[in-house]
């Protein structure tokens, strides 16, 4: 009898510490920071020529991006560097960790080759050459990184080497990967690069690990990313009917099939519309044009109308517009532009 409950107490005892650790580790986990799911990983679509964000998840979470580091470093390679000169291989660039093309201090090779081993093959030692290249120096490359990053618009962005290995102030969202590699495609050189299956040139030749463009229909790019911290990320890029997309992925285990299935929706719903200089509307009887081709995103189906609203002032004045073109689907405005007068 005494065993018996001396039993029963112990059990007791043990039920009523369980059950303060219970409660106290319910009270630690109401006194942590809520954590949405996912928010440690992002992704943006945007339609390249208007810049136009199609889907989005943490667009504005401040991520590293791993190699992704490089559709900048190549931005700027293309738009300063000649890709026919001859450089010598600096000590820097020799041994660097990570994926790399082999680079030999002293070794003669051409830009091309090495914007191609960059961009292809993820070379982080032609990274680290190429910022020397183009910049006497990593460091001062790095400063006109941002430089460019911000003339983009790329504000939240950050970056602190050329090849995107892990500093925990080397950082950017998916809307700004997004922003800097439609600008980036937008550059035919760099368009050619990241497009290209496989490379021979004069001194190396690779093909390229980006999956996307032997699986995916219509992709044109563009690079893979991957770092322990980072995760696996991926910039992609796919045209089709007449409309291009860029895809950013950022710390997403499955990159590949993420990345399909954000594209697919987005081609689905999605659709471009041109509006030519050359169409001309009736604005309160006086025959007008918009002042450029223009070109706007709207989700597919329904009925797509416009009218012309005038203004009030003297449109026959020289760069005077007589109105404003509106156009909607449904009832949602989704394209606006000043009418001038053609008489």
């Amino acid at each position: 009898m005494f065993k018996s409950g001396l039993r029963l107490r112990r059990v007791c005892a043990l039920a009523f510490a369980a059950a303060v650790l219970f409660a106290c580790a319910l009270s630690c986990a109401a006194s942590l920071p809520a954590v949405a799911a996912g928010a440690y990983s992002s992704y943006s679509v945007m339609e390249l020529s208007t810049g136009t964000t199609l889907s989005e998840n943490n667009p504005g979470a401040k991520l590293p991006m791993a190699s992704t580091t490089k559709i900048m470093t190549a931005l700027l390679i293309c738009e300063d560097c000649d890709l026919d000169r001859i450089v010598t291989v600096p000590q820097e660039a020799a041994g660097v960790e990570g994926s790399s093309i082999y680079l030999k201090k002293g070794e003669e090779i051409d830009v091309r080759d090495l914007l191609y081993g960059l961009m292809l093959r993820s070379g982080n030692d032609s990274a680290v050459a190429l910022a020397i290249i183009h910049s006497g120096s990593v460091q001062a490359f790095v400063r006109r990184m941002n430089e460019r990053a911000e003339e983009i618009g790329a504000t939240n962005t950050h970056f602190c080497n050329p090849n995107g290995l892990h500093d925990d102030n080397h950082y950017t969202t998916s809307h700004d990967l997004c922003a800097i590699t439609c600008a980036a495609m937008k550059n035919a050189l760099f368009r050619k690069v990241v497009g290209t299956k496989s490379w021979q040139g004069k001194f190396r030749s690779y093909s390229n690990k980006n999956k996307m463009l032997y699986n995916y229909e219509g992709a044109t790019g563009v690079k893979t990313g991957y770092t322990t911290k980072a995760g696996r990320c991926l910039v992609s890029s796919a045209e089709r009917d007449g409309m291009e997309l860029v895809c950013v992925v950022l710390n997403e285990y499955d990159m590949y099939a993420k990345s399909a299935q954000l594209l697919d929706s987005c081609f689905s719903c999605y659709a471009l519309y041109k509006v030519p200089h050359e169409k001309v509307f009736m604005c309160k009887g006086v025959p007008c044009r918009i002042e450029s081709d223009a070109t706007f995103v709207a989700g597919r189906g329904g009925q797509i109308n416009y009218c012309c609203v005038p203004y009030g002032s003297d449109f026959t004045q020289d760069n005077c517009p007589a109105g404003q073109l509106k156009i909607y689907r449904e009832n949602d405005l989704i394209f606006s532009a000043n009418l001038y007068s053609i008489v």
